[in-house]
C-alpha cells in the first residue's frame, strides 16, 4: 500500500517536478517508509511507499524497467504476482526485483491491457511508455484504491495522486462546489459517485476503467470490468446449502489470497459475522497467533458503544493474539479533525473514527491487515433490501425512499442558493437501474450498491482511515471472483435468516454461534450519532463561522432547528442530519476551502 501522484503535460509544456513533490509530500502518511520521484518527457511522478512486498530498495518506486521501456508507479497488492512472475518467466522475462510492482511492468509489456484480466488485487497505478510518452492511468474492478484526477489552470496539463487533498497542493486547482455532487452528498447517503467529487475541479477515475493519455492530451476511456447478474438455469435451482460451500470456498481463496505479504497480516475484529469468518478461516488454513484488534465507545442516547463481548468470543474461540480499545467521548471528540482532514471526500458514517483510531493502535502491531468490508453490499445485509425483494416492480422511487437521506425538496429548502438542475440524485439513480442488466428491483439495489455506493462510501472510508496510519487494509469480500459468484445467487437465498443468509449457512459450525445469531450490529459511536456537549458546539461552530456564511451553502434558518433538537432529526439510516452538513463544512474548513 502506497501513495503517487503525477502531472501529465502537454501542448508543448513541461511537468513540474516541484508541484509533483508538492504533492508527494501530502501522501507521506500512506507512505511512511520511503520516496520516490523521476520524470521522463511529459510525466513526472512521485512515489511514497509503504514496504509490504520485497522490502529491499529494489522495490522502491516509482519503478523504471528501461529494458522495455517503462516506468509504473502503483498503489495497492497484485495478491497472484507469484503465478503471473512464473507465466512472464517462461515467456523470457527476467526480473530484478522480487515486487509486484515489477510484475505490473512486465504484463504489462506482454499483454497489453489484457494483463487487467489477470490480476488478482486492488490497484491504481500510473504506467508511462518511455517511447511514444503514452500514459495509462488505472483502478481496479470495485475501485479499493482511489486515483484522483485535475486539470489545473489552462487544461494543458493533468495532475493525478492517490488523494484528494495532494492535488491541492496544486494552486490553480478549481474548488468551487460542484452542484451535482452536492445534492448527490445531501439525498444518497454522502455518496459522491464517480467521476464526480464534491469539488468541481477534481474528479475520480472510476473502477474498473483504463484511463489512455497520448502526449499531446488526447485520450480514451475502456471500462475493462462489468459485474453480471445472469443467472442460468442450474443456478436458480441450486440450493442454498451448495450456495454456501461454493461461497465458502471462494471466500477460503479469497482470505488465503489476502495473505500475500513480506510482513505479518491481522484482522480488523469487529464481532460480526463477517471479520469473525475471516478469522476462522485463516484458523482453517493453519494461521497461529494471528493477531486481532477490536475497539470499542463510551455509550450514549441508550445505544451501546462496543460490541466487546462478540469479538471476545471469537478471540477466545481461535486463540488470537487479541487487543481491545476503548474510547472515551474526549479521545473521540479529540481525534475528529485529523480524521476528518484525512478524509478525501468527506465521509458522514460515525464508524471514520472508529477505523481511525483503531488503525494508529494496529499500526504499532503489525502493517497489513485483513477486514470485513463488502459483504453487506454483496450478500445481502442491509435492512432496506427486504422492502425492495418484496417490490419486484418497483423503481428508483422505491431505492429512494428507504436509502436517500432527503428528497429533492428538502435540498433546495436547505440549499436555496445553489442552482440544481432538477433531482439528478434520483435520476442517477435510475439511469444506473437501467444499465445494471438486473432484472428484479433487488438485484438492482444490490448493483448500484456494490458498483457506486461501495466504493464512494465505506471501502474509500477504510482506505483512508487506514492509510492515515500507514496501515494496508485488505478486503477478501471484494474478492472480484466473489462478488461474480455473489452476483449469481438469487436474492431469496440471500436474503434469508434476516440477511446474508447463504454466509450464515457457511458460518455454522465454523464461528460461535453467538456470533452468528446476534443482531445485526455497526461500529456504535454514539457521540457522533447523538451529538452533545463539545462534539455539538463543534459541529454548530463550524456551521455558524464566517468562513461558512460567506461560503452561503446551507441556509441559517434551516440549519438552526437541527442545531437546537438534532436528534429530532436522524436520517432513515440512523444518521444525525446535522452531523451531515456540519461534516461538511468541517471538511472543506480542515483543508482551507
Amino acid at each position: 500500500m502506497c501513495g503517487f501522484s503525477g502531472e501529465l503535460a502537454f501542448a508543448g509544456n513541461a511537468p513540474r517536478p516541484e508541484v509533483v513533490r508538492a504533492m508527494t509530500a501530502r501522501l507521506e502518511r500512506r507512505g511512511p517508509d520511503d520516496e520516490g520521484y523521476f520524470s521522463h518527457r511529459n510525466l513526472a511522478l512521485g512515489h511514497r511507499r509503504l514496504s509490504i512486498i520485497d522490502l529491499t530498495d529494489r522495490g522502491s518506486q516509482p519503478l523504471v524497467d528501461r529494458d522495455l521501456g517503462l516506468t509504473v508507479a502503483f498503489n495497492g497488492c497484485i495478491y497472484n504476482y507469484r503465478e503471473l512472475r512464473a507465466k512472464l518467466e517462461e515467456k523470457g522475462y527476467a526480473f530484478f526485483s522480487h515486487s509486484d510492482t515489477e510484475v505490473i511492468s512486465k504484463a504489462f509489456h506482454a499483454w497489453g491491457s489484457a494483463s487487467l484480466q489477470r490480476f488478482q488485487g486492488m490497484f491504481a497505478f500510473a504506467i508511462q511508455e518511455h517511447d511514444s510518452g503514452r500514459v495509462h492511468l488505472v483502478r481496479d474492478r470495485l475501485g479499493i484504491k482511489p486515483l484522483y484526477l485535475a486539470r489545473p489552470g489552462d487544461g494543458k496539463r493533468i495532475c493525478f495522486a492517490s488523494s484528494l487533498p495532494a492535488l491541492l497542493a496544486v494552486d490553480d486547482v478549481d474548488t468551487t462546489i460542484d452542484p451535482v455532487a452536492l445534492h448527490h452528498y445531501l439525498s444518497f447517503h454522502a455518496v459522491v459517485p464517480a467521476p464526480r467529487t464534491v469539488l468541481s475541479g477534481v474528479r475520480k477515475l472510476p473502477p474498473a476503467t483504463i484511463l489512455t493519455i497520448e502526449a499531446d492530451g488526447s485520450s480514451r476511456e475502456e471500462t475493462y470490468w462489468k459485474l453480471s447478474w445472469e443467472r442460468d438455469d442450474a443456478d436458480l435451482a441450486r440450493e442454498p446449502g451448495e450456495w454456501a460451500e461454493m461461497v465458502g470456498e471462494a471466500l477460503q481463496r479469497a482470505v488465503n489470497r489476502r495473505m500475500v505479504a513480506d510482513v505479518p497480516v491481522g484482522v480488523l475484529l469487529s464481532g460480526g459475522i463477517d471479520s469473525s469468518l475471516i478469522v476462522g478461516l485463516l484458523a482453517d488454513s493453519g494461521q497461529k497467533h494471528l493477531n486481532t484488534f477490536s475497539i470499542g465507545f463510551e455509550s450514549g442516547g441508550g445505544e451501546e458503544g462496543d460490541e466487546f463481548r462478540y469479538s471476545d468470543a471469537v478471540a477466545k474461540h481461535f486463540a488470537t493474539e487479541h487487543h481491545r480499545l476503548y474510547m472515551g467521548e474526549r479521545e473521540v471528540l479529540g481525534a475528529l479533525p485529523d480524521a476528518i482532514a484525512s478524509m478525501s471526500e468527506p465521509m458522514t458514517s460515525h464508524d471514520n473514527v472508529a477505523f481511525y483510531l483503531l488503525s494508529a493502535e494496529v499500526k504499532k502491531h503489525v502493517k497489513v491487515v485483513q477486514s470485513g468490508q463488502g459483504a453487506d453490499e454483496v450478500f445481502g445485509g442491509y435492512h432496506w433490501y427486504p422492502p425492495l425483494a418484496e417490490n419486484d416492480g418497483g423503481g428508483a422511487d422505491d431505492y429512494a425512499g428507504v436509502f436517500f437521506d432527503r428528497d429533492h425538496e428538502a435540498i433546495q429548502r436547505l440549499a436555496p442558493g445553489v442552482e440544481f438542475t432538477g433531482d439528478v440524485s434520483r435520476r442517477f439513480v435510475a439511469d444506473c437501474f437501467d444499465s445494471s442488466g438486473a432484472r428484479s428491483l433487488i438485484d438492482r439495489a444490490m448493483h448500484l450498491d456494490t458498483t457506486v455506493m461501495l466504493p464512494n462510501d465505506p471501502v474509500m472510508r477504510v482506505d483512508n482511515m487506514t492509510m492515515a496510519s500507514g496501515l494496508e487494509a485488505r478486503v477478501p469480500f471484494l474478492d472480484h471472483e466473489l462478488v461474480e459468484l455473489a452476483a449469481r445467487i438469487p436474492a431469496k437465498h440471500k436474503l434469508a435468516d434476516g440477511g446474508k443468509g447463504v454466509l450464515r449457512t457457511f458460518a455454522r459450525g465454523r464461528i460461535p454461534d453467538s456470533v452468528i445469531d446476534r443482531p445485526k450490529g455497526y461500529f456504535p459511536v454514539p457521540a457522533l450519532k447523538f451529538l452533545r456537549g463539545s462534539t455539538l458546539d463543534m459541529v454548530a461552530d463550524a456551521l455558524r463561522s464566517q468562513r461558512a456564511r460567506e461560503r452561503n451553502l446551507f441556509d441559517s434558518d434551516a440549519l438552526e432547528p437541527l442545531i437546537a433538537r438534532p436528534d429530532d432529526h436522524i436520517t432513515p439510516l440512523g444518521g444525525a442530519a446535522l452531523w451531515q452538513v456540519g461534516l461538511l463544512e468541517l471538511w472543506l474548513q480542515s483543508h482551507d476551502l
